[in-house]
């Protein structure tokens, strides 16, 4: 495997060039952590359910970027004479459309983002045939993979963990490469694994569930907030006795706690008086506070909060815009960022000059950007008719390189 992967590595990045130009400080970030399992530092598993399973807004902006990311089509472009070329039929396109047999290349490619946004890192292995070329591709889930540090700051190997089983999944100590690819986000204060969005927003995920919590049990509660009944003492200066507030509390718990005893009455002997001793929900703008929140969950994704359903949001004029700004500021360049990434660790299994792109022309929500492209194009009388019909990717035609005026 070794001896493959050096056949493909330019000269300038072989041993001897990874020995003089290596990295000063790269020792350093592992001098403590050589050769030991580093644990994710976040909370994979509370961060999902909190977030992601509890929260409804997140669900929601995950699910647009990663589906949106996952209905992109892939695009395959070959290098040759100074020209690239499109390949519509390879191997590399047939894999990422069936990545293995369990799943479809559209569901394959939202497990890889959803993983991402929700952990800040996600991991792919590539499965190797006898010639090695990748023939399947599998999502692994990023609470199961740990990273071991090795020396000059480069990775040793990956460990996978599922039930109390182990499997150690190498990495080449000179160059990186490996059968596993690391996908991470930017985190300021991890040398190994990346940052999730979930991080960022996670007090304001708090507040929207407390909110929610809040709001289900007052309604449990029969709408009425928190009190305190106060019974006066008799005439003799008498007063409930222990086992007389317990049964009364007992008695009011059994008749207005629930929706099924909301509107029921109940009647005391004595002189009482009932004093609130909580907020209602109006009186704490609680609405309010919970499109604050969710609008900044969506911040957080970079979903603009009308695509997530808060009200009162004019951030944009309409859902047609906002959609645009989600594929332009979010899902574009995620796109951007998994085809640099799938180009360096994928393609040169396959051979070289090839590389990796995306249909940009098929983005329904790009459709006002490419339809302005298209018509500054037409409108350029200083183009030849070849020049507009390769600016759009069209092959010349005869008679199309003189101008018309």
């Amino acid at each position: 495997m070794k001896k493959w992967i050096r056949s493909f590595m330019p000269e300038s990045l072989h041993a001897n060039s990874f020995s003089k130009k290596a990295s000063g400080v790269a020792p350093l970030i592992a001098y403590n952590e050589v050769g030991r399992p580093l644990w994710t530092p976040k909370r994979y598993d509370t961060l999902t359910k909190e977030g992601y399973q509890r929260n409804a807004i997140v669900y929601r902006c995950v699910n647009l970027i990663a589906r949106g990311v996952a209905s992109v089509a892939w695009l395959l472009y070959e290098q040759k004479n100074q020209e690239r070329h499109e390949v519509e039929k390879h191997p590399v396109l047939d894999l990422l459309n069936c990545p293995s047999p369990r799943q479809a290349g559209s569901a394959f490619m939202e497990s890889v983002v959803g993983y991402l946004l929700l952990s800040g890192n996600s991991y792919i292995e590539a499965v190797l045939n006898e010639d090695i070329t990748p023939i399947e591709l599998h999502a692994l889930r990023p609470d199961r993979m740990q990273i071991i540090p090795g020396k000059g700051g480069m990775i040793e190997a990956f460990e996978y963990s599922v039930g109390g089983h182990r499997k150690q999944l190498s990495v080449d100590s000179l160059s990186g490469k490996s059968n596993v690819l690391h996908l991470k986000s930017f985190h300021p204060l991890n040398d190994w694994y990346g940052m999730s969005p979930l991080e960022a927003a996670g007090c304001s995920i708090d507040q929207h569930n407390e909110v929610g919590n809040h709001n289900l049990a007052l309604m449990q509660n029969g709408g009425r907030p928190s009190g305190a009944l106060l019974v006066k003492p008799n005439s003799d200066g008498y007063t409930l006795t222990q086992e007389q507030r317990e049964t009364l509390r007992q008695d009011l718990k059994d008749v207005y706690a629930g929706t099924k005893n909301a509107g029921k009455i109940m009647v005391f002997e004595g002189e009482c008086d009932w004093r609130e001793m909580g907020l209602s929900p109006k009186d704490l703008d609680f609405i309010a506070g919970k499109n604050l929140s969710a609008r900044e969950i969506a911040q957080a994704f970079g979903v603009p909060p009308m695509l997530v359903g808060v009200s009162g949001d004019a951030t944009f004029s309409n859902y047609k815009e906002a959609r645009f700004h989600l594929w332009e500021d979010t899902i574009m360049p995620l796109l951007e960022f998994l085809v640099a990434e799938f180009n360096l660790w994928l393609l040169p299994y396959f051979g070289e000059n090839l590389s990796l792109g995306y249909d940009i022309d098929s983005i329904p929500a790009l459709a006002s950007r490419r339809e302005a492209a298209w018509n500054k194009i037409a409108n350029a009388d200083f183009l030849t008719l070849n020049e507009k019909r390769h600016a759009v990717g069209y092959s010349p035609i005869d008679g199309g390189d003189r101008f018309s005026f």
